[in-house]
């Protein structure tokens, strides 16, 4: 029984389709219809799709030429990053309303911690419907929203009823949601660790939490020891208003598979260009360069280097970018290249709280609105 964890409320508020969308509501002619955001040309990749796509398989991630096949209807539109951007601002000025305790994960989802809150309403039920109101009645688009005791459950939340809609976990009934819980469903188990779960029998929240920390460890590696707490509901991270960056990168999809390094070269030298000027823009630097390959077959494969001091210059990255190409032989044809660094001069170091082994689930007696 544990009934000192802290109990925050927290809201994870997720955009609907929310680049596809907003080039509906920008488009009338566009409404109701299969949109895919990016994805245009041979080898263009989707970044967003609307939920009429999304009813025939389409995808963020997917190639064009797959989503074409899938729905030949599907209408491909270029990308307005300044225009999503935009929006995303006015959106983020209405959560600022409620409480200035508001960590953006990207252009279009943010955590919200409303345990105080600038209204002084106790309940993150009715904020979260007021927020999601609010979105709609001033920009013209609609929101989900997940809200629970900790970020972990209330991002899991956000994606239940979808689109338009939101869902609450309440303390009591936080344990019970975790074990009736897909497996799939854990933010943070991916497809690869999903079918490694399935394979040892996990396919529940339920069968996650009878395996020990030990085994989990074993089989999951860093991993094994977040699933074992998050699925007793154990999640100490709060919501940063001011996330530390982690990672730059830039990275490039090729019109035609390139088939030898010396090929790569030049592609390699306008991404270290673009990782160089993105840095300078954000004004960091970093340690660790990271050189991404996708092959044609769409495996993926990372290369790694750490420098005892901090880069940011171009020359720098490219050649460091260089040395891990030629690190060893290409696995087949290449159709992506990306270089990242990481290491950042803004990361401090942040050691999450630590756990006390001895919680091994939680226990909620505390009664409020919520």
């Amino acid at each position: 029984m544990l009934n000192d964890l802290p109990i925050r409320k927290i809201i994870h508020v997720d955009m609907d389709a929310f680049y596809a969308s907003v080039e509906q509501m920008d488009d009338p002619e566009l409404k109701g219809k299969p949109i895919a955001v990016g994805g245009g040309g041979k080898r263009g990749v989707i970044s967003a799709a609307s939920y009429e796509a999304r009813q025939f398989g389409v995808k963020s991630a997917m190639s064009g030429r797959l989503a074409e096949k899938l729905c030949p209807e599907l209408i491909f539109v270029r990308p307005r990053f300044d225009r999503y951007k935009e929006i995303s601002n006015r959106i983020r000025k209405i959560f600022f309303d409620y409480t200035d305790l508001v960590e953006p994960l990207s252009l279009d989802e943010a955590y919200l911690d409303v345990t105080e809150n600038k209204i002084g309403l106790p309940s993150a039920t009715l904020i979260a419907k007021k927020i999601r109101q609010r979105i709609y009645d001033e920009v013209g688009l609609t929101a989900s929203a997940g809200i629970s005791i900790n970020k972990f459950i209330a991002k899991v939340a956000s994606d239940y009823n979808k689109p338009n809609g939101q869902k609450n976990v309440n303390p009591e009934d936080v344990l019970q949601f975790l074990e009736d819980l897909d497996i799939r469903k854990f933010y943070g188990v991916g497809k690869v660790t999903a079918e490694k779960m399935y394979q040892k029998g996990i396919f529940t929240g339920k069968d996650l939490k009878s395996k020990s920390l030990e085994y989990l460890d074993k089989n999951f590696g860093k991993s094994g020891r977040y699933y074992y707490y998050v699925v007793r509901g154990i999640h100490h991270s709060e919501v940063k208003p001011n996330r530390i960056r982690k990672s730059l990168a830039a990275e490039r999809t090729f019109s035609e598979n390139l088939s030898s390094e010396i090929f790569m070269l030049e592609k390699l030298d306008h991404i270290a260009e673009e990782v160089s000027r993105r840095l300078e823009k954000s004004k960091v630097a970093g340690k660790t360069i990271t050189l991404k390959i996708k092959y044609s077959d769409f495996t993926l494969q990372t290369r790694s280097k750490t420098l005892p001091y901090f880069i940011s210059d171009k020359s720098i990255i490219l050649e460091t970018a260089k040395e891990l190409l030629y690190q060893e032989k290409l696995n087949n044809s290449v159709r992506l290249l990306g270089i990242s660094l990481s290491n950042l001069n803004t990361d401090k170091d942040k050691q999450s709280k630590p756990i006390d082994e001895d919680k091994k689930s939680v226990s909620v007696q505390l009664k409020f609105d919520f």
